[in-house]
């Protein structure tokens, strides 16, 4: 017996929305422990806060958000949206690691670190689809 398709669509989401909040959840708690100080050399230099403030600081939001992935279920639209603007926000970071040539998590030629760039835009597009964020702002009523 086969599902019918809109089921088979809100499986896969929610398969989707439950492996990023894992995938959140363990980079968090890296954040906190093993990768540290691989983190730690990710954040650019401009930024006017202690490194290591930013990677525990960032890692308790990505425990956060990956939790709220797991359990909030009724509010997976917001939560979609938050996980998506935290991406984004992390970007700049990402681009750092290329312009200054930093060598972290084994990415250590610039094609590696062009490469990664690509995959924030699939991990925002992720965090708004398997939420049904994208539905929701795509769907909501237009004003005049």
């Amino acid at each position: 017996m086969s599902l019918p398709s809109t089921k088979r669509s809100s499986v896969t989401r929610t398969a989707g929305r439950l492996l990023l909040g894992a995938f959140l959840l363990l980079a968090g708690i890296s954040h906190l422990t093993v990768s540290r100080m691989a983190f730690r050399a990710q954040v650019p230099r401009w930024v006017p806060v202690d490194a290591d403030f930013v990677v525990l600081s960032s890692g308790i939001v990505e425990i956060t958000l990956g939790l709220a992935l797991l359990l909030l279920v009724r509010r997976q639209v917001f939560v979609g949206v938050v996980v998506a603007v935290f991406f984004l926000l992390v970007f700049p970071g990402n681009i750092s690691q290329l312009v200054t040539h930093t060598d972290s998590f084994g990415l250590n030629t610039d094609l590696a670190r062009g490469i990664r760039l690509l995959f924030q835009p699939l991990l925002v597009v992720w965090a708004l689809w398997s939420t049904g964020a994208w539905s929701a702002i795509r769907n909501r009523p237009r004003q005049a």
